[in-house]
């Protein structure tokens, strides 16, 4: 007879979920967003939910249902090279090119930064960076339970300094929600905006690196049915969801009523910074530096660990594992002294062009038993979707290359021709012809029995 979990066990798997994927880097995302939306907070919060919470959500359920051993199988399933390219696309995202610095720069700027005058701001990042990646280093090496401990204690306290923190916000706010002035694209298409402000978590991209985490999780409490790891999967990740839903909710919130009395801010670890000092004074500012450096080293040992061990295994005749600890890091630590600012600026092409393949990776594994696991139908929803991919990350560019004539003559074809393009959901409709094409392809041929899994 199967295993059935405690309701205990589902909280533990909860509370695990919300560790792998809240860094304390997504809380800046939502509180600038709410900067930039304002009055129109509401449709952008709900749109930065669904990539914030909802994808990531169902990226973890589409590894236990694909009943695959992580990313670079489900990957593979669209084509051998392709799970390599994507693999190593996504782990450098999320480790040293974008999200592992940002755990270092967001550090520094809550921490350190207000501190320190403005002709010093270059050499304070370099000293603090150099010292927060050199942590993280020795810490990496031999994983040990001080990410067990900074879990169990941290978050607790992370949480209720920040409940404590937004309570006070809600009581006494520092403008109302009806009035505040909107930015940019939230004031015609606030839902699609809070949409791809979300990619900025990656936690999207994280769910396919992290599924397998919990998937093994799952089966060492001795489940061990692939229909009993997914219902498992999906309550405890309820928990993890609604925790998450509310702490984003009322972060956007925060961030929209922060305009009563501070400008909007270049990224919203500025923000959520002059909003600790302006209830709490000192106190709160150092309070909240010291958590969220904590925090943001709890993650970089994970992204640090969680990269050199993948490299380690596609790559078995490379070099070692300590090597890719110590190359992780110094790439991270040499990407964190551009600033936060940059970073996050930088990262916004890629995530453009990765999204939208991951979204249609995840929605491909949760449908897999219905066209059972075809090639041809992971291929062409890819294929389709992965022009569209390319465009968005031309659009997100950097003016100087988005406005050569080449790039223009493409956009503006796209533009023209694809609904949705213009708010950076043109991939829809072709992710959904493909997956139609190959579908029907796959009804009227014979199966490949090497690449079904």
């Amino acid at each position: 007879m199967e295993k059935k979990l405690s309701l205990s066990s589902y909280f533990y798997l909860g509370s695990m979920l919300f560790g792998l994927f809240f860094g304390a880097g997504n809380l800046i995302f939502p509180v600038h967003m709410g900067q930039l939306a304002g009055a129109n907070v509401s449709w952008a919060t709900w749109g930065f939910l669904l990539t914030g919470i909802g994808l990531p959500f169902l990226g973890v359920v589409a590894i236990g249902v694909s009943n695959s051993n992580g990313l670079f199988e489900l990957s593979s399933r669209v084509h051998p090279y392709y799970g390599y390219f994507m693999t190593i696309a996504l782990y450098l995202t999320i480790g040293p090119f974008f999200a592992l610095p940002r755990t270092g720069t967001v550090s520094y700027e809550i921490g350190l930064s207000p501190y320190i005058s403005t002709q010093y701001q270059t050499l304070g990042l370099a000293i603090f960076t150099l010292l927060f990646f050199g942590a993280a280093l020795l810490f990496s090496l031999k994983p040990t339970k001080i990410l067990v401990y900074v879990g169990k204690v941290l978050n607790p306290i992370f949480l209720v300094f920040l409940g404590i923190l937004m309570i006070t916000a809600f009581i006494k706010p520092l403008g109302g929600i009806a009035t505040a002035p909107i930015t940019g694209e939230y004031a015609t298409a606030p839902f699609a905006s809070g949409f791809t402000e979300g990619y900025n978590t990656m936690d999207a991209l994280a769910s396919l690196a992290f599924g397998i985490i919990v998937v093994q999780t799952i089966k060492g409490m001795g489940i061990t049915k692939p229909a009993a790891i997914a219902k498992d999967t999906i309550k405890s990740g309820l928990i993890s969801l609604v925790l998450m839903g509310v702490i984003y909710g009322s972060l956007s919130y925060l961030g929209t009523m922060s305009i009563g009395q501070f400008p909007v801010s270049e990224n919203g670890g500025i923000a959520l910074t002059q909003i600790a000092r302006y209830y709490f004074g000192s106190f709160g500012s150092v309070l909240l530096a010291i958590i969220v450096t904590v925090a943001c080293l709890k993650t970089a040992i994970g992204l640090i660990t969680a990269c050199a061990e993948t490299f380690r295994e596609m790559f078995p005749n490379s070099i070692s594992y300590k090597a890719y600890v110590i190359l992780f890091s110094a790439v991270a630590c040499l990407v964190g002294n551009v600033g936060l600012t940059k970073i996050i600026a930088y990262s916004i092409p890629v995530l453009m062009f990765l999204y939208p393949l991951a979204i249609t990776l995840i929605l491909l594994a949760l449908l897999s038993p219905l066209f059972k696991n075809r090639q041809i139908v992971y291929g062409m929803t890819t294929l389709l979707t992965i022009f569209v991919s390319i465009a968005d990350m031309l659009n997100a560019l950097p003016e100087p290359i988005h406005n050569l004539d080449g790039v223009q003559t493409i956009l503006n074809f796209y533009s023209h021709y694809l609904p949705f393009f213009d708010s950076g959901m043109g991939w829809i409709l072709p992710a959904t012809v493909g997956l139609i094409i190959g579908w029907l392809i796959s009804l009227v041929t014979k199966p490949n029995p090497k690449m079904i899994h």
